[in-house]
């Protein structure tokens, strides 16, 4: 045993320490850690705020590019093998084109800004037919065109001649100005050329943030993916049962896969999304599921990132004792421009550290009542980095951070929503899962979540 334990201590409880300093027969070690960072929380963080489509930023993709590629000045103009035996193959996938070069990729950039319009407005329309933002009778449409052709599917073929007939009958003059093709005056064979946004215009900075919020996109899903490549490249202890179960399932999947009836499998698959993402599934279906299923997921959830914690340990952490120390996030709740609680308007309101009044808690606090943990003198008060005062031989886990405690077991029986979150009245009382409506109706609420993060013990070696 690391330590001794003679009574099990409250986790609520204060320590009460000794003003007589000379009693203290090892000093406590100061460990310096940094603050627990909320953009990894499972809660969503409120998206930036867009991009004005304001003239005036010609050189706005210069500065971007130049502050991105800065290039040192002794760069090669092109791409130099070393290394390579002679007769071997030489890579072919720089070697025609053009080297990396700062006035080459500013006007790349340019022209796929002022170029990448058509993309952006597919992708919109696509989000349109399976978010529902046209109305019921405009997904249904594509809902049952998806059904008709699971129903016949070798009319796939067919699909590119119906968009292309589509285009032409779109833009048919008769069509377009209602009268028809005789009466209308002849026109001139040359074709008129596409009209680009220039840059700096409300088009053009449109495509520019359609491509930042891309990149974003794609840099999550590469942020997700790479967690399971360990898992994949028996990095990891769980490699080998996971071939297993592959290979289980795959033998089990041979004779099912004959048995279902494709048809309508792709009819199921095709349309579910529709179903999921449907206002009612959204708003009415999906809430009263988490209410009644949020506990039991959120535990699941926090089992599932103690699972992943717990496979980058190593061995001098498994085999150490283990505990917790913990540290609570506090905000508050403040009513947004478009109304108050005088005014008897609803206002959608923001939840910030930055609300907080003067005089109460802090926005991160060591003890659970909100005060504890804090000096007098206000030393105690966290800031930029976190002074933890850990015993001789205890450490922080060095492969994990801050976690954010999503049970809410130390509020227990109120719980905690989805994100580990406990509301509370304006005085910091009446803990509730989620926010109440006679406390925005007062224009008055707060909230707190506990953050956790373990420590092991590993005396020094005696001399």
């Amino acid at each position: 045993m690391a330590t001794l334990d003679y009574v099990e201590v409250p986790s609520y409880a204060t320590h009460l320490r000794s003003t007589a300093t000379e009693r203290d027969i090892r000093p406590v070690t100061k460990v310096v850690t940094p603050l627990p960072r909320p953009e990894h929380s499972p809660v969503r963080s409120s998206s930036p705020a867009p991009m004005s489509p304001t003239k005036g930023g010609s050189n706005l993709t210069s500065m971007l590019l130049a502050s991105a590629l800065q290039l040192p000045a002794n760069t090669p103009p092109t791409l130099q093998v070393t290394g390579a035996k002679k007769g071997a193959a030489r890579p072919s996938l720089l070697s025609t084109r053009d080297p990396l070069s700062i006035p080459i990729t500013t006007n790349n950039f340019r022209r796929f800004v002022s170029k990448a319009g058509p993309v952006f407005w597919l992708q919109d329309r696509i989000e349109e037919i399976i978010l529902w933002k046209r109305g019921w009778k405009y997904t249904m449409v594509w809902m049952a065109a998806y059904a008709f052709l699971c129903c016949f599917p070798r009319l796939v073929f067919l699909i590119p001649h119906t968009v292309i007939l589509g285009v032409l009958l779109a833009n048919h003059p008769a069509i377009r100005k209602g009268e028809s093709l005789d009466a209308l005056p002849p026109k001139a064979t040359q074709a008129v050329p596409l009209t680009q946004p220039s840059e700096g215009s409300a088009d053009w900075l449109a495509n520019l943030q359609a491509i930042q919020n891309l990149m974003g996109m794609v840099s999550d899903a590469h942020d997700f993916a790479v967690k399971f490549v360990p898992y994949l490249t028996y990095s990891s202890p769980y490699t080998g049962i996971l071939l297993s179960v592959v290979l289980a399932t795959f033998v089990i999947m041979i004779p099912l896969v004959n048995m279902l009836p494709m048809r309508t499998t792709c009819l199921v698959l095709g349309l579910l999304p529709f179903c999921i993402t449907h206002p009612f599934t959204q708003h009415t279906l999906l809430p009263t599921l988490q209410s009644g299923l949020g506990p039991v997921l959120d535990a699941l959830r926090f089992r599932a990132l103690r699972i992943v914690d717990d496979d980058s340990l190593e061995d001098k952490h498994w085999q150490a004792e283990l505990r917790e120390v913990e540290l609570w996030e506090n905000e508050r709740w403040a009513p947004g421009p478009g109304g108050s609680a005088e005014e008897g308007t609803k206002a959608e309101g923001t939840w910030s550290r930055a609300n907080l009044k003067p005089g109460e808690r802090k926005a991160w606090t060591r003890g659970r009542d909100g005060w504890s943990g804090i000096s007098d003198d206000g030393t105690g008060e966290v800031s930029s980095n976190l002074t933890f005062s850990l015993g001789s031989g205890w450490f922080f886990v060095e492969t994990e951070d801050w976690r954010p405690d999503l049970e809410g077991v130390w509020i227990a029986p109120a719980g905690a929503d989805e994100g580990g979150w406990v509301y509370t009245n304006d005085a910091w009382l009446d803990p509730h899962p989620y926010p109440q409506e006679e406390w925005r109706s007062s224009g008055g609420m707060t909230r707190r979540r506990r953050w956790t993060r373990r420590i092991y013990y590993q005396p020094s070696p005696s001399v």
